[in-house]
């Protein structure tokens, strides 16, 4: 019988051949698993685990206590509770645990489209595909598999960051608080409403990046398909919750994207190249730890640079860094009132589903940031594009948008 993988594999060609049979041996398990990720955690289980040398280092290494124990004695991951940070995968020696794709359901949905289809890619792109693949390389390999098009997702971190520098403005300034960012990792944001809900008023209401982009492209044309592609799993748990499920129809990992290049014998550097630009230097920064705080400092300085208070950022990236800066906080044991937390180390440059090292994705990152026609949200044009399309006059008319920007962090 196929192991996983080699199913996967076998699979994504015929997909891309738009060949439906399938392989005469598999595990039927792991044949669902692939062909219906909605069913099942962004952390899959593809052997049981009769017996574990490693004394149940899975269970023991997740925070929000998603890897439980059946009836029977045996470790399941929890859908509901699992968050998708991959901990327990490293943690497994077994091999029992595996991250899951969506690479076959989503090249599935864009063939079968009625409406356009777009590739909603993330901030630390740059760098991941092999070759010297420039944004519009990548723009003209997606379309080549069948996409409309290609957004960066900077674009709407861009929008972001004014958000948050208004929120700061408000909660800092004018109520004497201090601010927990809320527009960029689902696991910093999971650790907060799920281990230390107390801190949830120090949260803005803000949806992600991927969700505004998904949610921007929804409302301008209501019959598209979305797909979003980054470094990270947590991103397709992030996805799945009810209160934002209305965003994003697929999630990809950077390793997905690269596995169906293959497949599909697209090699994006050899493609024309069709430039444009999106994002403000601040925007694509949100790739990298500090990136937030950087963009939220400068837009407060920009916006308001008569007033007095200043944001005084403080930033951990990992699990563990960020409870620490946890605890911090909780003590009074900081002067911070800007607070920005990653769940992986190095931030998005980091996750678990990069195809570069995060120091590497950094040093693109920081090269890309600094090529930007752009500085700022302020200086973006695209911003102004996206106000326009949705027929709005000011950013602050965008800001007040509830449906578009805000989401509701008491829904599970």
């Amino acid at each position: 019988m196929k192991t996983f993988d080699e199913l996967y594999g076998e699979l994504l060609k015929r997909k891309i051949a738009k060949d439906e049979t399938l392989p005469e041996e598999y595990d039927p398990y792991h044949l669902d698993c692939l062909l219906h990720p909605e069913k099942y955690a962004a952390v899959i289980q593809i052997e049981e685990c009769e017996k574990c040398a490693y004394d149940r280092a899975c269970q023991n290494s997740c925070i929000f206590d998603a890897v439980e124990r059946s009836d029977e004695g045996k470790l399941r991951i929890n859908p509901s509770l699992c968050v998708g940070c991959e901990a327990c995968i490293e943690a497994c020696k077994n091999g029992n645990l595996t991250a899951g794709r969506d690479a076959l359901a989503a090249m599935k949905g864009v063939r079968e489209a009625k409406g356009p289809v777009y590739m909603m890619v993330a901030p630390a792109f740059l760098g991941q595909f092999s070759g010297e693949v420039t944004p519009g390389k990548l723009r003209a390999a997606f379309k080549a598999l069948g996409f409309t098009g290609m957004v960066e997702v900077a674009l709407f971190a861009d929008i972001l960051t004014l958000k948050e520098a208004l929120e700061f403005d408000l909660h800092v300034r004018q109520i004497g608080d201090y601010q927990l960012t809320s527009c960029c990792c689902p696991v910093w944001i999971a650790m907060i409403r799920k281990i230390y809900h107390e801190l949830m008023p120090h949260v803005p209401g803000a949806v992600s990046p991927m969700i505004a982009c998904g949610r921007m492209i929804k409302r301008i044309h209501p019959d598209a398909l979305t797909v979003f592609a980054g470094p990270c799993l947590a991103k397709k748990q992030e996805a799945r919750e009810p209160d934002i499920a209305d965003a994003v129809d697929y999630v990809l990992t950077f390793q997905e994207v690269q596995d169906i290049f293959d497949a599909a014998d697209i090699h994006p550097e050899e493609l024309y190249d069709e430039g444009k630009e999106h994002a403000s230097k601040a925007g694509r920064l949100y790739a990298r730890t500090g990136g937030v705080s950087q963009a939220v400092a400068e837009m407060v300085e920009q916006l308001c640079p008569e007033r007095s208070i200043p944001v005084r950022s403080e930033q951990a990236d990992g699990p563990k860094a960020c409870m620490e800066m946890i605890r911090r906080i909780k003590e009074g044991r900081t002067d911070a009132n800007f607070f920005e937390g990653m769940g992986c180390a190095g931030g998005c440059v980091g996750g678990p589903k990069a195809v570069l090292s995060a120091e590497k994705g950094r040093e693109y990152v920081e090269a890309y940031g600094a090529a930007s026609g752009f500085r700022t949200p302020l200086e973006n044009p695209y911003v102004r594009k996206v106000l326009e399309e949705l027929g709005l006059e000011t950013v602050e008319e965008l800001l007040m948008d509830d449906e578009l920007l805000t989401r509701d962090f008491h829904v599970e």
